[in-house]
């Protein structure tokens, strides 16, 4: 496989900004603007890259005690 080298420098920029991220360097946000990537996409990037989103369950209780309230069953 032949990679040119905005191919590469590319791939290189990538993973240097996941790395950042998995050592809590850069937020979710601040990875998919350095990229140019919807927070959708920056997902995905970091699903590629075997990253957890690392979110505690203790951060998303809140979230879903609002859903339930905007939401009771």
């Amino acid at each position: 496989m032949k990679f040119d080298g905005a191919d590469r420098s590319g791939k290189a920029r990538e993973a240097f900004f996941v790395e950042l991220y998995r050592e809590h360097r850069v937020s979710h946000r601040q990875l998919g603007e350095a990229l140019g990537l919807e927070p959708y996409e920056t997902d995905g990037l970091l699903k590629k890259h075997g990253v957890g989103l690392g979110i505690s369950i203790e951060e998303l209780r809140p979230q879903a005690v609002a859903l339930g309230i905007a939401r009771p069953e």
